[in-house]
């Protein structure tokens, strides 16, 4: 029943291929044929507007030059549509606009996150609005300017260039701090920090579905380890092949 482009590839693929219970090769189809391709700001790209959809299913599977019938009718893959979607999250908090504090070429990340509504579906000051936890997404929104450092440093196999600048910029506005693990899982410049600190509102949460990916997507920039151990598990590349697959490695 989902529709559109999401963080299922993953689960296609599993179900694909299991060696007892395999979802039919017609219902990775289906879900194809609800794909949105779109043109924005001169990109063209599968859509999703949340960042972290580009990347959960990428943490395990290197789709680098392998390409299933969708990707075949548009002469990409989904690496470099996911490459695509980072720049894409770039170039909108250049443009930034609703005019939220903070965002530039080195301040971006939005996604699926907490944000300073907390436990409120939302809170309003002046005449904008905050909320809790949202599948935020650029460049459409919804957008309160809460960004989440962990979606922007998981793109780093993508787009090392503009993901190593973002990086150095999160450290030098001190989200590390008082974080035992990595950065914080979100932050929200446009609400003032009560200690005066540049971040503004920072989330008092560490969420580890976010902080995961970073350590994952590190290796995978460094070394391609995980893609590499993943690429000899049967389900894998069975499930690949049964979505139709095909190129590159596989």
């Amino acid at each position: 029943r989902w529709q559109g482009y999401d963080e299922a590839v993953i689960l296609y693929v599993l179900g694909l291929g299991s060696p007892t219970h395999p979802l039919p090769p017609e219902s990775y189809a289906a879900w194809l044929s609800t794909y949105k391709w779109k043109k924005i700001y001169g990109r063209e790209l599968v859509y999703a507007g949340p960042l972290f959809v580009h990347q959960f299913s990428h943490v395990w599977i290197d789709f680098r030059g392998i390409r299933d019938a969708f990707m075949r009718e548009h002469g990409s893959d989904y690496f470099e549509n996911s490459r695509a979607a980072s720049y894409l999250q770039r170039d909108y908090a250049i443009r930034n606009p609703k005019g939220f504090v903070g965002y530039d070429e080195n301040c971006w990340g939005i996604t699926a996150s907490d944000g300073p509504g907390l436990k409120k579906l939302h809170m309003t000051i002046g005449d904008r609005r905050f909320f809790g936890y949202l599948a935020r997404g650029a460049p459409f929104g919804p957008d309160d300017g809460t960004l989440s450092p962990w979606a922007a440093i998981t793109s780093l196999p993508f787009a090392p260039e503009i993901v190593l600048p973002a990086l150095r910029h999160f450290h030098e506005i001190d989200l590390h701090e008082g974080n035992p693990y990595c950065f914080t899982a979100s932050f929200n410049p446009t609400i003032a920090a009560a200690d005066g600190r540049a971040c503004g509102w920072v989330s008092p949460d560490h969420v580890g579905i976010n902080q995961g990916p970073i350590a994952l997507m590190i290796e995978n920039y460094r070394s391609d380890f995980p893609w590499r151990l993943m690429r000899r598990v049967p389900a894998i590349t069975t499930g690949l092949r049964r979505a139709g697959f095909s190129g590159g490695w596989l």
